[in-house]
């Protein structure tokens, strides 16, 4: 009876990815969102899903600063497939978008000192209607990713049902171990679930997977950006304890740089992420990308907040009436995050608040401003401050208690020692503030 056999594969399953990956939030760039299911290389060279356009987006990540700052995966979506599986029924990429294969791909990432991530769907089709992984080809399919040098492996969940889901995502995660190359491994099983207990066993997703997908897929919209936030903070106690080193909830893709979003709407969601430890997984096109949107995601601060090793989702604290919305996390050396962001319409709000009031301790704190650089000294728990808040934009703070100043050290000189030990922590051997 299929039940038995799961259970005995779920027991067996319980350490199969203790392999160490993971433990900070992955960085990297996606086809999806930008590029969709773009397979028109006649008319549309430059944006079809083809190994060029891969090779495009890992020049730029090479060249451009991405790399050092820790966006390392090169993530292939759906779309990249043949129609039909070979001769020995393995996957294979679409000849005429991808003449020199998976593998020769991998390699020119790899030398770039990036990592490589493929696209499979369980279930009879992918979503746009390519071949499938079924519960008989998950090994197969696992063993040709590793011997082509993938490094991460998104497995959706398209045209399967749940006790399908249910057995073929947990074969997934096992068939990859089996394979001795350390694969990530993103899977969308809640997103077909509902994305919420009962229905979705977090503690079971934690032991199988690296991250997984809970929500419907981002689109190009502020509001769809709102309708992801909204999610998971009215249902963070649900999903803030499931997430931690090696195990992510995954909030879909950073949309910054593409047509849907103002900058300042560019800035909530860069913050939001950031608090929700959220992989920071861009898909917008890196070789057109306004300096504006360039200075958002290469943000040195918010990287290392998003990356704090100790990986504890953040948390809304605030809903006001005022429609300002106050989100918090904490950080390693008892530093933490705060974000206040305005779902207002009209101008830039003033919003009086102190840290007393968002359940800080008693003594003095030292804030620095993610987006202006500015810092904030001398600030007591009690003290009423006021920030001004643009409307669908955030303010977003990085705090530290203040420590008492060795006489050579200015604070100043204390906050820069904390934010480079941090950046350090996040991304050990790349550049600090």
């Amino acid at each position: 009876d299929w039940i038995v056999c799961l259970l005995l594969t779920l027991i067996s399953l319980t350490v199969a990815l203790d392999n160490g990956l993971l433990k900070i939030p992955p960085m990297g760039w996606m086809a999806w969102e930008r590029f969709r299911c773009d397979v028109d290389c006649q008319d549309d060279p430059e944006n079809c899903i083809s190994e060029g356009l891969f090779r495009d987006m890992a020049d730029r990540l090479a060249e451009d600063g991405w790399r050092e700052l820790g966006y390392e995966y090169i993530i292939i979506d759906d779309c990249w497939m043949s129609r039909l599986r070979d001769e020995q029924e393995k996957l294979q990429p679409e000849p005429s978008r991808f003449p020199g294969g998976i593998a020769k791909l991998a390699r020119y990432i790899h030398d770039r000192g990036l990592k490589l991530g493929i696209y499979a769907d369980m279930g009879t089709h992918t979503c746009m209607g390519f071949p499938g992984t079924t519960l008989d080809k998950i090994e197969i399919d696992a063993q040709t990713f590793a011997s082509w040098g993938v490094d991460y492996l998104k497995f959706d969940g398209c045209y399967s049902n749940p006790v399908e889901q249910m057995q073929g995502y947990p074969l997934m995660s096992k068939a990859l171990n089996a394979t001795g190359r350390p694969i990530v491994y993103s899977c969308s099983w809640p997103a077909y679930l509902g994305g919420l207990p009962p229905n979705v066993n977090y503690s079971l997703l934690g032991d199988i997977c690296h991250l997984w997908r809970n929500y419907y897929d981002i689109q190009d919209s502020w509001d769809s950006v709102q309708g992801i936030i909204e999610w998971f903070s009215d249902n963070q106690d649900d999903l803030q304890p499931a997430a931690g080193p090696g195990r992510w909830n995954d909030p879909d893709m950073l949309i910054i740089g593409n047509f849907g979003l103002s900058v300042d709407q560019a800035r909530s969601q860069m913050a939001l992420w950031a608090i929700m430890a959220a992989p920071l997984i861009m898909s917008n096109d890196l070789r057109n990308l306004a300096n504006s949107a360039r200075a958002i995601l290469q943000n040195k601060m918010i990287i290392a907040i998003n990356q704090d090793p100790m990986g504890i989702q953040g948390r809304r604290l605030l809903q006001e009436k005022s429609q300002i919305e106050v989100y918090w996390r904490p950080l390693s050396h008892s530093a933490s995050a705060l974000v206040f962001l305005s779902r207002r319409t009209d101008m830039p709000y003033l919003y009086h608040t102190s840290l007393a009031k968002l359940n800080y301790d008693a003594g003095s704190y030292e804030a620095y401003e993610v987006f202006t650089s500015s810092t904030v000294t001398g600030l007591n728990a009690t003290t009423v401050f006021t920030v001004s808040i643009n409307p669908s934009g955030v303010v977003m703070w990085y705090l530290i208690p203040q420590q008492k100043p060795r006489q050579s050290d200015t604070l100043y000189d204390q906050h820069k020692k904390a934010s480079q030990f941090m950046f350090h922590k996040a991304k050990p051997g790349h550049s600090t503030l």
